[in-house]
């Protein structure tokens, strides 16, 4: 049997059919007493309570209302009524992946996120072959329209609330960050959006001249407030780096807040350059405070990543994260360093410095042995470096043995930072990787992190590991480096005091039960432990209890064990062994569902 509606429901429906079709007069809603207003506010739909608090008289506006009504209206604050939470809930409603984030203005969120789902329909449309209308007028489907409540109401209305035009221009105002693939890059697109101050742009596909005019067009529109420019699969001449970066700095001639520049997984430049282009040299020399720049498999050679290095310490920008990885730049710094007759290295330049980086990611880039000896002039132009990815170029020990040096100086002097360095996949052996831990074990800034996964060092590497593993070390990925089960029991027997691991990564390491056992002592040593990935181990079902055992005395704040991929048929027997290790409510050990056997798995080195 259907249950009748309640009053309050019918009351709501009919208040939130006036504010959305426009009521005459709407005052007697202001002086609801606030229990009641408060009821009503939790129950409109999203597109009443806009129109609730767009048209709020001036002298009931309150704290608690979200930051954007402020800023739009530039009204006063009143009454107390928590307008803000009841967007959360609508947001929470809808996207509940966004709920969890911690924001202030959850109205703002709420318009923005539905303005880029709008977009991203009628990007969909527009991309048919069929297609050959204005972008303007595309229609919005029935899904999102009932999603804001007004579905029901289009007859009634006196404009279209069916169009992309309207939802632009009512919502562009909260958008501060927005995707845009190539096909809304027009001059339509910057119509729809001339309200928006957008701080972040995301632009995808960008490939003709068509494209860059709408863009340029958009970027001088928002010069004011964009701080954030990211171009993912684009194609990217040097004309149209030149329009992309003359048009942001065309305001008064001086240079704008861009901090945060990537360009990835796009054709970028023309191969053999003999110079950068005008406008991008000017926008890396400006001085202007760039945080990151990110130019990431963009199929850069040495001379145009030779180039970028050379623009920014000419600068001596401010430039926090630098990120170069998959390109082709293998004797990128060859003309950066010069050898002197006695055979050590000094750097051209040598009174210039990125004194503000922090973070370099070199990763596979074909750097060799002798790119890595030729790192030890550029990290002297970083004083402050902390973090440092090289993996996946094949430096082998050469290349270890020629960074040792620097480590070992840069400590003595007082000017060794790095707390992070990746060297997965770097070709090293046992004997180039008991060089360095020897040597990171004495140093006076020790490593918080280090991953030497998928190097193939044997179980002979387990000794000198487990005595790194008692220094600073608090996160460390051993992937794949050859363990064995005899490495885990060296390991095993040389842990004796309290550690400071919080994540460790000791999977595809084929251990068997010495994995169990060593795990069943880690958790006992190592109190800050939070996370750990121990797949594809060969870990046979006897090692289940022995796991087990070990949590149950542990000391840490484990949240994650990983397990997967190992020798145990799926057995409710094997969940309820672990049923009652829980974080926040959710399992912390995470087992294999299927047969580990028909899971591929390529153990190839």
């Amino acid at each position: 049997m259907l249950r009748s509606p309640s009053l309050v429901s019918l009351v709501v429906k009919a208040i939130d059919r006036d504010l959305i079709c426009g009521g005459d007069d709407l005052s007697d809603i202001y002086e609801l007493p606030s229990e009641l207003f408060d009821l009503l506010v939790a129950s409109l739909c999203p597109m009443a309570l806009e129109k609730l608090l767009s048209e709020m008289p001036f002298d009931v506006c309150n704290d608690n209302m979200p930051t954007s009504y402020f800023l739009k209206k530039d009204r006063k604050r009143g009454r107390n009524w928590n307008l803000n939470e009841a967007w959360k809930n609508l947001v929470k409603l809808r996207w509940p992946e966004l709920s969890e984030i911690e924001l202030d203005d959850w109205q703002q969120v709420y318009w923005e996120t539905h303005l880029q789902n709008c977009l991203d329909e009628a990007a969909e449309l527009a991309l048919l072959p069929s297609f050959d209308g204005c972008i303007s007028e595309i229609k919005i489907s029935d899904r999102l329209l009932k999603y804001v409540g007004c579905l029901g109401y289009l007859t009634r209305l006196s404009c279209d609330y069916s169009t992309l035009s309207y939802h632009c221009e009512q919502f562009g105002y909260y958008a501060r960050y927005l995707r845009l693939p190539s096909v809304l890059c027009v001059a339509q697109t910057c119509r729809l959006l001339r309200n928006s101050k957008l701080e972040i742009l995301v632009l995808r596909w960008i490939r003709s001249k068509e494209h860059i005019d709408g863009l340029c067009k958009l970027l001088i529109q928002n010069s004011a407030t964009l701080t954030t420019l990211e171009f993912i699969h684009c194609s990217l001449s040097s004309a149209f780096v030149n329009a992309i970066f003359s048009s942001l700095h065309r305001r008064s001639g001086q240079a704008q807040g861009i901090q945060d520049l990537s360009i990835k997984t796009s054709n970028f430049l023309e191969p053999s350059l003999v110079s950068l282009p005008l406008a991008l040299a000017t926008f890396l020399s400006s001085g202007r405070p760039l945080h990151s720049l990110k130019f990431s498999d963009n199929h850069l050679d040495q001379n145009c990543a030779r180039m970028v290095l050379s623009a920014l310490l000419d600068a001596s920008s401010c430039l926090s994260i630098l990120d170069l990885s998959e390109n082709h730049i293998a004797g990128w710094l060859s003309n950066f360093c010069v050898r002197s007759s006695s055979g050590n290295l000094s750097s051209f330049g040598s009174d210039k410095y990125l004194k503000s980086l922090r973070e370099l990611n070199l990763r596979q880039n074909d750097l060799n042995k002798d790119d890595a000896d030729n790192l030890r002039c550029l990290f002297f132009h970083m004083p402050n470096l902390k973090i440092l990815d090289i993996s996946d170029n094949p430096i082998g020990d050469d290349g270890i043995r020629c960074l040792i040096p620097y480590f070992v100086e840069a400590s003595v002097e007082g000017r060794f930072h790095l707390t992070e360095m990746n060297l997965q996949c770097c070709e090293l052996s046992c004997e180039g990787v008991t060089q360095l831990l020897e040597t990171l074990s004495t140093l006076k800034t020790p490593l918080r992190s280090l991953s030497l996964a998928d190097n193939v060092l044997g179980s002979q590497v387990a000794g000198v590991l487990g005595n790194f593993l008692h220094t600073s070390i608090q996160v460390l990925d051993v992937g794949g480096i050859g363990l064995g089960s005899s490495g885990f029991q060296e390991l095993l027997e040389r842990i004796t005091g309290e550690l400071k691991l919080t994540k460790v990564n000791i999977s595809k390491n084929h251990g068997g039960i010495g994995t169990a056992k060593f795990l069943s002592k880690l958790f006992s040593l190592a109190p800050e432990l939070v996370k750990v990935n121990a797949t594809y181990n060969f870990l046979p079902v006897e090692s289940l209890p022995i796991i087990c055992s070990g949590l149950k005395v542990a000391k840490g704040k484990l949240d994650y064990l990983d397990l997967r991929g190992n020798f145990w048929e799926s057995q409710p027997a094997h969940a309820s062994m672990f049923a009652n290790f829980r974080h926040n409510g959710k399992p912390i050990v995470i087992l294999e569902s299927t047969p580990a056997s028909n899971i591929p798995y390529d153990d190839d080195p």
